[in-house]
């Protein structure tokens, strides 16, 4: 089985050597890495190029140029993933707010789903406690107005740390997807939820970025809020393309076993 771990990068130099080494030192059988590079100004792109010369055959670098964003990124390195043969893709960010080790137990956990997500929401779950009142209220009321609006069970629907099997990624049909930045992750879900697939949450402790400052404002979220009625309008008709078993559906979301 091959493992793609997918991770975005604009401006990550400073994390991004730790994060490598945290992630080969798992020694996941099969697993390579992509940074795909926003073109980052502070040579993010430089180094993650360095480091795939130092680890040939593990690593991959994806550059892009073209129209920026999270959600594009995420598409463009899905695509690459599948094109590479991967038929587990992980997502999660650079700045190590994602434990790397949490890494094999999301991979893991697609035995029992097709969508395994780290969830900050479920029983276990948490953010650390460095985060003040008012950013864990925002990202509360995120996943709220999300769920809210869109129907959703997901309890993290802003989730972006995930295991994808293969069939799910080609379920969704990453030409659908329009969202680009904070509603990417929403959307994803949404999606999922729709096409009914499997949905399992693990616990998860959320930690703040190791240096560098958040993309994630207060504007940026706003954004994505006022985005909720076209993720709605574009998939709501969706249904389930291929035969599937009424158990099969959006299942163990609060991390039951």
């Amino acid at each position: 089985m091959k493992t793609v771990v997918v991770v975005p990068t604009y401006n990550e130099a400073r994390n991004l050597p730790a994060l490598l080494e945290a992630i080969f030192g798992l020694r996941i059988p099969g697993a390579e890495l992509l940074v795909v590079d926003d073109d980052s100004p502070d040579g993010t792109g430089r180094l993650a190029d360095e480091a795939s010369a130092r680890h040939p055959g593990r690593m991959d670098v994806l550059h892009r140029s073209g129209p920026r964003g999270l959600g594009r990124a995420y598409v463009d390195g899905f695509r690459r993933a599948l094109a590479r043969g991967g038929d587990v893709v992980v997502q999660m960010d650079a700045d190590l707010s994602h434990s790397p080790e949490d890494v094999p137990r999301l991979i893991a956990g697609l035995s029992r789903c097709d969508v395994a997500v780290g969830s900050r929401y479920v029983t276990g779950g948490r953010v650390e406690e460095g985060w003040g009142l008012g950013r864990k209220t925002l990202s509360r009321s995120a996943n709220a107005l999300s769920r809210s609006l869109l129907g959703l069970e997901t309890r993290d629907a802003t989730a972006g740390f995930k295991a994808w099997r293969r069939q799910a990624l080609e379920a969704v049909q990453l030409g659908r997807v329009r969202s680009n930045g904070y509603l990417f992750q929403v959307e994803m879900a949404y999606i999922c939820e729709r096409l009914g697939l499997r949905i399992w949450e693990m616990p998860i402790v959320f930690t703040d970025r190791r240096a560098g400052r958040s993309k994630m404002t207060l504007k940026v979220k706003l954004e994505a809020a006022a985005g909720l009625a076209s993720v709605w309008r574009h998939h709501h008709g969706l249904h389930r393309p291929l035969p599937v078993s009424p158990e099969s559906r959006v299942a163990a979301r609060r991390g039951h076993t």
